[in-house]
């Protein structure tokens, strides 16, 4: 049983559409990196207003 490929070969980038291409991925990877710090930042601040909440719940909790 034999099969033919219907896939074609690759398309052979002209060095100015490799440029693009590979300054369209720097740009995309970089506003991933940026979103990526700022949901890290918004993930410890919360975490550390919910520990500064319970720790102080707990003093208060002590204390009675």
């Amino acid at each position: 049983m034999t099969y033919e490929s219907t896939a074609r070969p690759p398309r052979v980038l002209t060095p100015e559409e490799r440029r693009a291409r590979d300054a369209v991925r720097r740009a995309d990877a970089e506003q991933a990196m940026r979103d990526h710090e700022e949901a890290q930042r918004a993930f410890y601040k919360n975490r550390e207003r919910l520990r500064a909440e319970r720790l102080a719940r707990e003093s208060t909790e002590k204390n009675d």
